[in-house]
C-alpha cells in the first residue's frame, strides 16, 4: 500500500457519503476506489498512471465521475464542517474573501452618489465609447482602416467583385 491511505478513522467517517449501487461497487473495493480518487488529486498524476492497488484505473475513473454528478463530495464536505463544528473545532479566521473574488456595489461600501454625478459619469462613458468608435473608423497613412487586409483588397472570397476576362 501506498503512504497516502486513509486511516481506518478516517474512513469510519467518509463511507457513509458514498453511495453504493445495486450492482456495486462492492463494499470491499470501495475503499480502494476512493483512496485511487485521492491519489490522483494528491499527486496530480494521470488517471492512467494509477497504481493497481486501487483497481483499474478506468473504473476509479469512472466511480470519480459518478460520485462527482450524485454531489457526493459536496456533501461530504458539509459533513466534514458539521463534524468539526459539533467538535468545536471550527476556526472561521482561516476564511477569507477578498476584492478578487466579490465585488460589491458602490452604495455597500457607505458611498452615495449623487444624481448629478451619476449622469456626468454616463455622459463621459458615452462620449468615450463615441472616441472609440472613431479611432477604430481612421485611416492610417495608405488610406486603409485598421480591419483591411494586408493587401489592400477585399476579404470578399467568392469572385463577386472581380471581374472575369
Amino acid at each position: 500500500m501506498t503512504r497516502m491511505q486513509l486511516t481506518d478513522e478516517e474512513w469510519v467517517f467518509i463511507e457513509p457519503y458514498l453511495p453504493i449501487g445495486g450492482f456495486g461497487p462492492y463494499p470491499a473495493r470501495l475503499r480502494a476506489q476512493f483512496e485511487g480518487v485521492l491519489w490522483r488529486f494528491r499527486t496530480g498524476g494521470q488517471w492512467r498512471e494509477m497504481p493497481a492497488e486501487f483497481g483499474a484505473w478506468p473504473t476509479v475513473h469512472n466511480r470519480f465521475r459518478q460520485w462527482r454528478d450524485a454531489g457526493v463530495f459536496e456533501a461530504l464536505l458539509e459533513g466534514m464542517v458539521a463534524e468539526a463544528a459539533k467538535r468545536g473545532e471550527v476556526d472561521l479566521s482561516l476564511v477569507s474573501v477578498d476584492s478578487t473574488t466579490a465585488r460589491a456595489h458602490h452604495d455597500a461600501a457607505g458611498m452615495h452618489l449623487g444624481h448629478d454625478v451619476i449622469t456626468a459619469l454616463e455622459k463621459a462613458a458615452v462620449e468615450e465609447e463615441k472616441a472609440r468608435e472613431k479611432g477604430a473608423t481612421r485611416r492610417d497613412k495608405t488610406g486603409r482602416t485598421p480591419d483591411a487586409t494586408p493587401s489592400g483588397k477585399s476579404d470578399d472570397v467568392s469572385g463577386a467583385g472581380t471581374a472575369c476576362g
